[in-house]
């Protein structure tokens, strides 16, 4: 038995930062990590962290360019926190010892990608932002006396007590009681075939929350990053980072042309990937990145060389996967649950912050921007009962392998009603989950599209895919 006053499971950016911040306060932490320290999926991000630093940005433009990409569902008060506090993150992390990358004049450098209309993306080793931040902050929280590290633990039951959660434990058998808990345990991409995230996300904190009572939204806006590697042996899935295109790299057809602007939204470059490969036949489109200088992604141009592709003469072949899960863990502003007791941040969670599409760069600076606010929040919520009064809620799902296939083909990029109500019925409840939501928006919306429901129906304009316990869905609007 472990007692704290918070609980954080997953050490990637978000439970690091939300750790930190509350041992800063005093508070003593238990961070439940799967990996050991630094090997989590954060540590593989090439994004950088979106905030409106430059010289004519400001946080309302920055807002502007995060509903835009939303398609009309993001929260605006979800979007007015995250803009207006993501500067202050950046300037945190960097006096906790994140070097963020600056030009010859020693002014931050400042990338543009995908949707936004500045440059205020900030990167630390260029592509390599994800491993350099995670391996600082890993560092701290390894030396901080406050934070007690619980390595290769699998928080797999929530404890609950008095209609809270009061704690977690571990498929080792340790336990944690806290005054909360905060669940970071990132997304739910690697569910399906095609993925670019490591095998871990398979959304098990999302299920952990739902199955002790909290409420999960949106899980059928999955966004597909464009620009992932197929058939390079050992890199399958692997990300090119859109910074590159942001550099000047461009998409080619297999007649060799140009197809799509580079610099669109996610959602449109991915579907006008997959509409040009399933009217060709092709079996992806090429990355021509041979005039952007490789200095400035090393790990990329790094993991392609070590597989035998020259991308200073080569062209990278890729195709959508599935990347990031904008739905999760029903959240208010200071990252709380409908579960007292339970936060969450990051991939877990859904604010509404990114609505039906998320807007490149902006789920780093969630996870530092709502860390912060989920650990200050937790710390007053009431102690946690004694030990041995608290009830038990077990994850108990296993992922075989033609759940994978079945979402991969079911709710890929494009969705049917039938391909759907199959999977309704899949073993897995997650997947039963997903296919659930997807079959009640009956629409095209961002990341989701219905091949029976093509067009955008206004009448869903703001509403959320609300999950009940129960697994019952709902619509409902949040301002």
């Amino acid at each position: 038995m472990i007692r704290a006053e918070l609980a954080v499971v997953g050490a990637g950016a978000a439970g690091l930062y939300a750790g930190l911040c509350a041992a800063a306060q005093g508070a003593r932490v238990a961070l439940v990590s799967a990996t050991t320290l630094a090997q989590t999926a954060s540590y593989w991000a090439q994004g950088g962290l979106a905030a409106a630093l430059a010289a004519g940005d400001s946080a309302e433009l920055h807002r502007e360019d995060t509903e835009r990409a939303g398609r009309g569902l993001v929260r605006p008060s979800a979007a007015e926190v995250l803009c207006a506090e993501a500067p202050d993150r950046v300037a945190e992390l960097e006096r906790l010892g994140v070097n963020f990358d600056r030009d010859l004049g020693g002014a931050l450098s400042l990338g543009l990608e995908g949707g936004h209309s500045m440059r205020r993306v900030v990167h630390s080793g260029g592509s390599a932002t994800g491993r350099r931040v995670v391996r600082q902050l890993s560092a701290l929280a390894a030396q901080e006396p406050m934070i007690e590290v619980l390595e290769h633990a699998r928080a797999d039951k929530l404890l609950l007590a008095g209609g809270r959660c009061v704690g977690v434990a571990c498929e080792d058998g340790r336990e944690v009681r806290a005054r909360a808990v905060v669940i970071c345990a990132g997304g739910a991409a690697a569910l399906w075939a095609r993925t670019t995230n490591p095998p871990g996300s398979l959304g098990s904190g999302m299920l952990l929350a739902h199955r002790a009572g909290a409420q999960l939204a949106d899980l059928e806006f999955l966004q597909f990053h464009p620009t992932a590697v197929i058939g390079v042996k050992g890199r399958e899935g692997f990300l090119v980072t859109e910074a590159i295109r942001g550099e000047g790299a461009r998409l080619l057809g297999p007649d060799g042309e140009r197809f799509v602007e580079e610099l669109l939204p996610r959602d449109e470059v991915s579907l006008a990937i997959y509409e040009l490969l399933k009217r060709t036949g092709a079996s992806s489109v090429s990355l021509d990145m041979r005039m952007v200088d490789p200095a400035l992604f090393p790990n990329v141009v790094g993991a392609l060389a070590d597989a035998g592709l020259d991308v200073t003469r080569e062209l990278v072949p890729v195709a959508p996967a599935a990347h990031y899960m904008m739905g999760g863990i029903t959240t208010d502003l200071e990252a709380r649950s409908t579960l007292p007791g339970l936060y969450a941040v990051g991939e877990s969670a859904c604010t509404g912050l990114h609505g039906a599409n998320r807007l490149a760069s902006n789920s780093l600076s969630e996870c530092f921007v709502f860390g912060r606010r989920a650990a200050l929040a937790a710390l007053a919520e009431p102690a946690a009962p004694s030990a041995g009064s608290a009830s038990v809620v077990e994850l108990g799902a296993h992922v075989e392998e033609a759940t994978r296939t079945a979402l991969w083909e079911r709710a890929g990029l494009a969705r049917t009603r039938e391909g759907l109500e199959a999977l309704a019925g899949d073993p897995h409840p997650l997947a039963r989950l997903i296919a659930t939501c997807a079959l009640a928006r009956e629409e095209s919306r961002g990341a989701h599209l219905r091949t029976d429901h093509r067009a955008a129906d206004p009448r869903f304009d703001g509403l959320h895919t609300i999950v009940e316990a129960d697994g019952g869905v709902r619509f409902e609007r949040w301002d």
